[in-house]
């Protein structure tokens, strides 16, 4: 008789336990929807396992965390390679400390299918130090990619990359928001792909002109600052720039003056300041001298 299950009433590594007891040789096939993994044991140990890009070990850990699921045991089945030495209980036992962790990390980060981005706060001064890690993965926030996808973009796991989101989160340097939602910064396109659609190009007139040729000097200088602003912050910075771009660009669209620039431009310095230090965002300031 089959053993399978909802992971949602028994967690990964009791249900591990149960079977590792009994000595039974075979694979645990696990699915949350559209992701997967597979845990191989050899007479009750594990000695292999494999979840989207982690093996061994950290791919382990990543199926321990999982609250919601299914879970299929299939006896007999030989494993394709062992790429774990660890006994089964020194296993289990970081397997629940982290399990432990997470439920800490969740009250911040409910979801890793949640998509984070830049916060900027009006009244926040001050600069915030930040580690080689939490750079880049700060590097890899673009509006569009989801916590789990921010992860296999820096070579992390999901739990790593939870661990330092929790602290920006906490900090109100970035925010969650579900995928769909809200007005995402375009992603930048990799070397050799077709470049993704700008908000710039969404919205263009509907006569399909370039903007430039039909837009008010106001809109010709907004577009111009913008680019400046994201080659001086780099991709760290382009999402925010983006953001406030399109307020920006709204509100002149709408019949704002120059006024609407200044103020873009001021909130952009101020999360210049947070990312870069005061140099970034003095030499964003200087962008709207003449």
């Amino acid at each position: 008789m089959a053993f399978q299950g909802s992971l949602a009433e028994l967690h990964l590594p009791d249900i591990i336990q149960l079977v590792s007891v009994s000595g039974k040789t075979g694979v645990f096939h696990l699915s949350d929807g559209q992701h997967t993994g597979d845990i191989w044991l050899i007479e009750g140990r594990i000695v292999h396992a494999e979840h989207e890009e982690l093996s061994g070990e950290e791919a382990v850990y990543a199926l321990a965390i999982w609250r919601t699921g299914e879970f299929r045991f299939e006896a007999g089945v030989a494993a394709p390679r062992q790429t774990i030495q660890k006994t089964n209980t020194n296993l289990l036992m970081e397997a629940a400390r982290r399990l432990d962790e997470w439920r800490v990390l969740s009250k911040k980060i409910p979801s890793v299918e949640l998509v984070p981005e830049f916060a900027v706060l009006e009244n926040r001064e001050g600069q915030i130090n930040l580690n080689t890690m939490e750079w880049l993965l700060l590097s890899k926030i673009d509006g569009h990619r989801s916590v789990r996808q921010i992860a296999a973009a820096t070579g992390m796991g999901v739990f790593d990359a939870a661990k330092l989101l929790y602290g920006l989160v906490a900090t109100n340097l970035i925010h969650l928001r579900e995928k769909g939602g809200g007005a995402p910064a375009p992603a930048r396109p990799a070397s050799g792909a077709a470049p993704a659609p700008s908000a710039e190009r969404v919205s263009q007139p509907r006569s399909g002109a370039p903007i430039a040729a039909t837009s008010p000097p106001a809109l010709a200088r907004l577009t111009r600052l913008r680019d400046e602003c994201v080659a001086l912050l780099g991709p760290v910075g382009e999402s925010v720039v983006q953001k406030h771009y399109l307020r920006a660009r709204g509100e002149i669209e709408r019949g704002a003056g120059p006024e609407a620039i200044e103020e873009a431009v001021q909130q952009i310095a101020r999360a210049a300041g947070i990312l870069k230090g005061n140099a970034a965002a003095d030499a964003v300031l200087r962008l709207l001298k003449p």
